[in-house]
């Protein structure tokens, strides 16, 4: 009977033991393993917001945000995909895309921050500067017409037009060019993801190329272009959100690991000049 007694004792002992190992495995180990993350789909351009993003991707994962990146060969299926809540937030535009964006759309959207700057640069396989090009010269350029006044902007800067006086010049078209002494064809009728593989045709005399394209195609605009559009370009990719989540946690954290010291050194070692770190 005794040893009936001291194995029950026994067994008793050791189910408070177990017990209490739950316990301490519930307020210990779960709340570190289970720790809660916020999911966060952005859509991005593949070169260079995408890559940039796969960089932030870890250090938000520390913050704990879970980055899923859905990368987009246009600028516009990503704004109708912020649209229609398929993505928390874009990465590809700057804010004059957005305005007209939001102009002729009526999307409800807002500039969550700046993260960097893509010059727009002129390449020519016939020519090595703008001077060289000859009187009555091809430039072909994308149908974006918010893109428009940052290559007009960008020919002026290099002497082969004038644009009228007084002008606000990221909305100049080809319609405010009063001068144009070389008498230079501008065709504005081409898809910009178009554009690298025009320039590889050899197609005009000279093709002017966004600087996510011209890298997705293996250009670097700062050593391949005969023209680049310097620093001081208003021209900020953002991150575009939807009204009002701009002001969540998770969108102020992402901007804030794009903005911080280790991606802008990442931008300045990858790209070297091609894109250019901004805090906006």
């Amino acid at each position: 009977m005794k040893k009936l007694w001291s194995l029950l004792i026994a067994l008793t002992f050791v189910f408070v033991l177990a017990a209490c190992g739950s316990t301490d495995d519930k307020e210990n180990g779960a709340s570190n393993t289970d720790k809660e993350t916020t999911k966060l789909v952005v859509g991005a351009s593949n070169v260079p917001h995408a890559e940039i993003l796969e960089q932030a991707k870890p250090i938000l994962k520390e913050k704990g945000i879970d980055l899923e990146i859905v990368t987009f060969q246009d600028y516009v299926l990503p704004n109708k995909a912020l649209e229609s809540k398929e993505l928390d937030a874009n990465y590809f535009q700057h804010i004059p895309y957005l305005n007209q964006q939001i102009k002729e759309n009526g999307y409800d959207f807002v500039n969550a921050g700046g993260i960097h700057i893509e010059p727009m640069a002129v390449f020519s396989k016939k020519y090595k500067s703008l001077d060289e090009l000859p009187d009555g010269a091809t430039i072909i350029l994308s149908n974006s017409v918010a893109e428009h006044g940052r290559v007009l902007s960008l020919l002026e800067k290099g002497g082969l037009i004038k644009l009228k006086d007084g002008i606000d010049k990221v909305n100049a078209t080809i319609e405010d060019i009063v001068e144009n002494p070389k008498n230079i064809e501008l065709k504005a009728d081409y898809e910009p993801a178009l554009l690298p593989q025009i320039y590889n045709n050899n197609e005009g005399d000279a093709v002017v190329i966004n600087a996510n394209y011209a890298l997705d195609a293996g250009l670097n605009p700062v050593e391949d272009s005969i023209e680049i559009e310097g620093s001081e370009s208003p021209y900020a990719n953002i991150i575009t959100v939807r009204k009002g989540d701009e002001n969540k946690e998770a969108i102020k954290t992402l901007v804030e690991v794009l903005h911080s010291k280790e991606i802008q050194d990442f931008i300045n070692t990858e790209y070297k000049g091609a894109v250019v770190p901004v805090n906006e």
